[in-house]
């Protein structure tokens, strides 16, 4: 990725059609936010991507029928397009929701001079693009099996390589122009949690037909911002939507000082606030930090090599930070790291008893603890199991059968037979030279990282070879199973153990299931627990991290504890667990103010 902190590269930007002006919002166009990502996006057509940083985006741009609110702790959703949470029939198979009438897409070309509302039949359409097999949704997963008629149509698009969107399915429907229904193939109340998801916004029809590959160029919704500008892997310019119908700040304290502070500085506002919201991506994190000192950014996640220099021994801000303004918020976030491990790949994939060997040797190699002493500064918690705290279905005593021992990965390697050679480094069984390969991207971290690697590889006598690209070209790589070894993280995108448990079901391989794992065991266990409401699902999950540890598609590494800092302009800053985009209830003080 390139910033204004490195070599710029040489893309054309993309600049969306926008009517000038804010003509109904309460934004203001001189309320500028400025922040950054660490890794590009890839696009923002969230049907063909599950990339974050994309989905960052999305959620501001496309509006899904429910969100959450924005300070309940636990989580808690509530109406967004929908006038209210759904009406829910037969014990939790039938929603149906009522769309507020009078919302709208913004203007652009697809909608030839209309003005046009959304409706209905539009969550319709934009369900079916998850279904169609030719997008390859890593959505699917989410309601696959559940929604009553819709697995039959898929099939049919596989026989005949043409998805019908112009097919009834019965639990898909449009009542009337402002009302939806689903009926599911069984009760499940969560349901509404999955429609909170950023694939699951309202797309108009006629922009996908109209822009075909080039929709993930030029997102078109109903939310709070619009696309601007667009410099792929380098810049995004955000402004508020001028049609946007806006909503009064009024969110309840769960307590806290923070949430008290947020609630006596924000309530009553019109939202959105911010009329801009410029985004560059910055992956080196000496330059974000940097970036963030000067003020060239409004808040961002500290970043690890300058945790020593902002944090006491207790976590706390030092003085030097505190007389600046600048405020700290720390969060544990709902998400699992891990290093990949791909079940295709013909060194260290497949089934054998000397592949699995392989793969336990360098998951036992991995020492976890130093990982986190040395790369997240003590900021982290050991991963235990593959559903983490703060999600349904996580076990805060579960505790991992595979642990840190090279000496016994040593024995386990010698005992199947990769043998080592003059140089210290182990060959196969057959005696062919073995080398991991490890997808890596630029960057300090990533520099810490690899060398860590290479310290545990050495241990155990196997070479390593690190081929250094950028986020969205090694997820692209990963999403094709067309790699060896990578590093990944899954964030909660719904507080259900599902949404991680997913990640590694067999027909999810092509689309989320970037491990390329396929086990009729496991698969046997996700779809038994699918069966079972989700205060049921704790003990197949357990099952499940067990079978993962038996099979090693991948190392559990850590949950991270993110630590915000905000310049004292910026208010109503709060790291929500599930949702990462906040700026539509941010606002920026006046200088008066400050």
């Amino acid at each position: 990725m390139k910033s204004k902190f490195s070599s710029l590269a040489l893309f054309s930007t993309i600049i969306a059609f926008a009517p000038i002006g804010y003509a109904k919002t309460p934004a203001q166009a001189d309320k500028v936010l400025r922040i950054a990502f660490e890794a590009p996006d890839d696009g923002f057509d969230m049907v063909k991507t599950f990339n974050f940083y994309s989905g960052n985006v999305a959620d501001v741009i496309f509006e899904r029928l429910l969100q959450y609110d924005y300070l309940a702790n636990p989580v808690k959703l509530a109406p967004s397009t929908a006038q209210s949470m759904p009406v829910i029939k037969e014990n939790g198979k039938v929603y149906i929701f009522k769309i507020k009438p009078g919302i709208y897409f913004t203007a652009d070309p697809a909608f030839k001079g209309q003005r046009r509302e959304l409706i209905a039949e539009d969550y319709v359409y934009s369900i079916k693009r998850i279904l169609d097999p030719k997008n390859h949704s890593s959505s699917f997963a989410f309601i696959d099996q559940k929604i009553v008629g819709a697995n039959a149509l898929v099939e049919q698009a596989k026989q005949t390589g043409h998805f019908d969107y112009d097919a009834k399915i019965e639990g898909l429907k449009a009542l009337d122009r402002y009302t939806l229904q689903f009926t599911l193939t069984q009760p499940d109340y969560n349901f509404p949690y999955i429609l909170a998801y950023s694939t699951f916004g309202a797309t108009a029809r006629e922009v996908v037909e109209y822009y075909k590959d080039r929709l993930g160029m030029h997102p078109v919704g109903t939310g709070p911002y619009m696309l601007s500008k667009y410099v792929p892997r380098s810049k995004i310019e955000l402004i508020a939507n001028p049609d946007y119908r806006g909503f009064v700040w009024d969110f309840k304290s769960t307590g806290t000082a923070w949430d008290n502070q947020l609630v006596k500085e924000m309530t009553g506002k019109k939202m959105p606030q911010i009329g801009k919201v410029n985004i560059s991506i910055i992956e080196e994190e000496q330059s974000r930090w940097l970036a963030f000192q000067s003020k060239q950014l409004d808040f961002d996640k500290l970043t690890a090599s300058s945790i020593p220099k902002v944090l006491d021994h207790n976590n706390q801000l030092k003085p030097a930070m505190q007389t600046k303004g600048i405020r700290l918020y720390p969060n544990k976030e709902a998400e699992i790291t891990y290093t990949m491990l791909n079940m295709r790949d013909p060194i260290i994939g497949g089934t054998s008893l000397e592949k699995v060997a392989l793969r336990r040797a360098i998951a036992m190699s991995f020492n976890v603890d130093e990982y986190i002493r040395i790369l997240r500064k003590g900021q982290a918690v050991k991963a235990e199991m593959l559903v983490p705290a703060g999600v349904n279905g996580h076990n805060p005593n579960y505790r991992s059968s595979i642990g840190y021992n090279p000496v016994l990965a040593n024995k386990l390697l010698d005992h199947f037979g990769y043998k080592k050679s003059a140089d210290g480094y182990r060959t196969l069984p057959n005696g062919k030279a073995l080398t991991l390969k490890i997808n890596t991207e630029s960057g300090s971290a990533s520099v810490m990282y690899s060398e860590l690697w290479k310290k545990n590889l050495d241990a155990i006598g196997i070479r390593v070879d690190f081929r250094v690209s950028n986020f969205a070209d090694n997820l692209k790589a990963a999403t094709q199973c067309q790699y060896m070894v990578w590093s990944g993280a899954w964030h909660a995108d719904y507080p259900e153990g599902e949404n991680f448990t997913q990640l590694l079901y067999g027909p999810n391989v092509g689309r989320g299931n970037q491990f390329c794992y396929r086990s009729t065991a496991y698969d046997d266990l996700y779809k038994q627990a699918m069966q079972q409401p989700p205060e049921k699902r704790m003990p197949f999950y357990e099952k499940m991290s067990r079978q993962i540890e038996a099979d090693n598609p991948l190392i559990l590494q850590d949950t991270r504890i993110r630590n915000w800092v905000i310049q004292s302009h910026v208010q109503g800053f709060k790291a929500h667990p599930i949702m990462n985009s906040n700026w539509q209830y941010l606002d920026i003080a006046s200088p008066r103010q400050k």
